[in-house]
C-alpha cells in the first residue's frame, strides 16, 4: 500500500457524535481530542510523515460562549499533554494559524510545545488553531508587500517564494485530505496547499474515525491515478 507522505484532516462531527448519545457538545470535543492522540500514533505506524489537522477555525469564535470556553479549556489541557505525546511518538508539533487571539497562557503553552518538540522527526504534526486559509493568505500578502517594499526579495516573485510566507512554510503540500462526518467542503482550510491533493469524504464522525477508517481512506487514495504535480491527465478513448 502506497501511504501518503502528508495527510490533512478536517476533524468534523464531535458535536453531532455527542448529541446522538444525549451528551453535551463539550463531551464530543473531549472524545475527539482523545481520538486525535490515537490517530497520531496510528498514522506514524503506517508510515505517514506529515499530519495536519483542522482543530479550531477563525469562524469557530462565532459558536456559543459556553462551547468556545470549553474548547479553550480543552486546548489548555491538550497542549500540555501533547508534550508527553510528542516525546512518546518522537513527534514534532507545529501550530499553524494566528495564535495572537488566544489568552497569554495558551500562547505560552504553544511556544513551550513547539520548542520542546522541534528536534523530533518521526512524525511532523501540525495543528490548525485560529486558522482560516483566507486569513493566512492575507497575512502572507501583507508581509510579502512589506518585504518587497524594503527590497528584501530579489528577482521575480514565484510560487515557491509566496509559499514561504504561508503558515505551512517548509512543509510539503498534503497528498490526501480527509473530512469526516459527511460534509463535502473545504471550510476555508489550506486552500493554497490543497491545489493538487486527493479528497476523501466519509460519513463517519471524528470520534469514531479509527485505524480501519484511515486505512480505507488510504486505499481509496491508492485507487487514484496520480503523477508528480497533480492527477494524471485523462486521455480521450
Amino acid at each position: 500500500m502506497n501511504v501518503p507522505n502528508h495527510i490533512a484532516i478536517i476533524l468534523d462531527g464531535n458535536g453531532r457524535w455527542a448529541k446522538k448519545r444525549g451528551m453535551p457538545r463539550s463531551y464530543g470535543h473531549i472524545k475527539g481530542c482523545e481520538n486525535l492522540e490515537n490517530i497520531c500514533e496510528i498514522a506514524k505506524g503506517l508510515g505517514v510523515k506529515y499530519l495536519t489537522v483542522y482543530a479550531f477555525s477563525t469562524e469557530n469564535w462565532k459558536r456559543s460562549k459556553e462551547e468556545v470556553e470549553g474548547l479553550m479549556k480543552l486546548f489548555r489541557s491538550y497542549l500540555k499533554k501533547c508534550i508527553k505525546i510528542s516525546k512518546k511518538n518522537k513527534m514534532q508539533v507545529r501550530i499553524i494559524g494566528d495564535p495572537s487571539a488566544f489568552d497569554k497562557d495558551i500562547q505560552e503553552s504553544i511556544r513551550e510545545l513547539e520548542g520542546f518538540s522541534k528536534d523530533f522527526e518521526e512524525l511532523h504534526f501540525q495543528i490548525a488553531l485560529n486558522y482560516g486559509s483566507r486569513d493566512e493568505i492575507l497575512r502572507a500578502v501583507k508581509q510579502l508587500g512589506t518585504d518587497m517594499k524594503n527590497n528584501m526579495i530579489a528577482g521575480e516573485l514565484t510560487e515557491e517564494i509566496f509559499a514561504g510566507y504561508l503558515d505551512t512554510a517548509g512543509l510539503p503540500d498534503p497528498d490526501l485530505l480527509i473530512r469526516t462526518s459527511g460534509e463535502m467542503r473545504l471550510s476555508n482550510y489550506l486552500l493554497w496547499q490543497l491545489a493538487y491533493s486527493e479528497f476523501y469524504f466519509t460519513d463517519v464522525t471524528w470520534p469514531d474515525f479509527d485505524k480501519a477508517e484511515l486505512v480505507k481512506a488510504i486505499e481509496k487514495y491508492n485507487e487514484r491515478d496520480r503523477r508528480y504535480g497533480g492527477v494524471k491527465e485523462e486521455t480521450n478513448v
